[in-house]
């Protein structure tokens, strides 16, 4: 068996009408929502599948790199696959190799899972993440939605000021009740400009939002000030400053020595990760050994199709749910569930609607990855390049696009002077 065929499909929804969500530094524009899938073809006709990075530089490396380095190669052989490439092309190929981990389960036809070292549970816990800049009552009525649909925890996106914000968390937590997890994802707060919180608006801020028990407080700080991150941890220790919520942060960590960093030093209490964009399940695999040898835990980020939300919940079940605890799981607007915003991509790209029972993702029991793939979407939804969302800051006057690459905290350099954006880079 030999592959034949390597291809990136990127697709794009479009917003009906853009989507203006005002904060405290400003302004975000949501332009689109986009998505990759890859199909690896061999010889025999088989066909493998996975997410991947839903962004342009992605596609390219797949094309004139990924691709034509795999070509010829028997499927079967994967684990011999030594590919030279930097550090970006790297991590797109471990997002491939989920493709072709797919094409053997389908050979084998075993689950993705048994390839993954095997399942220590048939099901992964979902948290509902929604919640974009919103004025505190939209926040809480959002918050029950999402709870009544059978999630045991909210995620929604504080940066409304930080009188806002403390009462957006005490109106979630009076909607949705003593029982429900809330998390809180302070990812605005450094990207404001002038306007973002100083640490001690976000020590007084964290403690305060203690009262109303999150689960977590994720991105507070600039995400590789990890020395920050450890400050902040440390004020809980203090009396002065009180107990502090959970630390959650790892979804813009660039490469392996990061995430070290954070394990090893117990930055944050909760590490996350987006196996498209930082390294695949390799990287995954690494960090959740360190996680367990340091007494932490781990969520995943998946913030895009319910493929992604399948092909992480096919790893995070081979660990204990004391190790691998949380899946994120975004909700979008349907007929059903008036939340967040529309993107009827990221569940037509499966054949059939995940089971989700109790709060948990069940994984089918068939092989690979368990439900197939609806290849119509790729002719549905041709791409648009361009960012899918972009931030206006208010001071200093700035216009910063992004991609959906979440290793990095903003769109590059070539893809900002070719579509007239300024911004910056890491």
């Amino acid at each position: 068996m030999k592959i034949t065929q390597v291809e990136s499909f990127l697709m794009s929804y479009q917003m009906p009408e853009p989507i203006r969500l005002r904060f405290w530094g400003g302004e975000r524009t949501i332009l689109k929502r986009d998505a990759m899938l890859i199909r690896i073809t061999t010889d025999t006709g088989l066909k493998g599948y996975a997410p991947g990075p839903a962004h342009e530089r992605a596609d390219r490396e797949i094309k004139q790199t990924i691709g034509p380095f795999l070509i010829g190669k028997d499927p079967r052989r994967w684990q011999k696959f030594h590919i030279q490439a930097d550090r970006e092309v790297m991590k797109t190929y471990k997002a491939v190799e989920i493709a072709l981990l797919d094409l053997v389960a389908r050979y084998e036809e075993c689950t993705l899972s048994e390839l993954l070292g095997g399942r220590k549970r048939d099901r992964i816990k979902l948290y509902g993440s929604a919640g974009m800049y919103m004025e505190p009552e939209e926040y809480a009525r959002e918050a029950n939605t999402i709870i009544d649909m059978g999630f045991p925890a909210y995620k929604m996106r504080a940066g409304m000021g930080p009188e806002q914000d403390l009462k957006t968390v005490a109106l979630m937590r009076e909607a949705v009740g003593p029982e429900a997890g809330l998390m809180i994802d302070a990812h605005t707060w450094w990207r404001m400009g002038d306007k973002n919180y100083s640490f001690e608006t976000i020590v007084k801020l964290a403690r305060d939002m203690k009262d109303y028990h999150p689960i977590w407080l994720e991105e507070p700080l600039p995400p590789d000030d990890h020395a920050a991150y450890r400050e902040l941890r440390a004020q809980s220790d203090m009396k002065s400053a009180g107990c502090l919520p959970a630390l959650a942060c790892g979804e813009h960590e660039p490469d392996d020595s990061g995430f070290h960093d954070l394990i090893t030093t117990k930055a944050v209490d909760y590490i996350q990760m987006d196996i498209l964009c930082q390294g695949g399940i390799s990287t995954a695999q690494r960090i959740f050994e360190g996680i367990q040898k340091q007494g932490l835990r781990f969520a995943f980020h998946s913030w895009g199709t319910s493929l992604e939300v399948l092909t992480a919940a096919q790893l995070g079940v081979c660990w204990p749910e004391n190790v691998v605890e949380w899946l994120e799981y975004p909700c979008y607007s349907n007929e059903d569930h008036p939340v967040m915003y529309p993107f009827p991509l990221a569940d037509e790209i499966l054949s059939e609607r995940l089971e989700i029972e109790n709060g948990y993702l069940v994984l089918p029991d068939e092989p690979e990855m368990g439900i197939e793939i609806n290849e119509n979407v790729i002719e549905k939804y041709p791409f648009i390049p361009g960012p899918w969302s972009v931030f206006h800051l208010n001071s200093p006057a700035e216009t910063i696009a992004v991609t959906g690459d979440h290793s990095l905290k903003w769109v590059n350099a070539a893809l900002r002077r070719r579509d007239g954006v300024k911004g910056k880079t890491r």
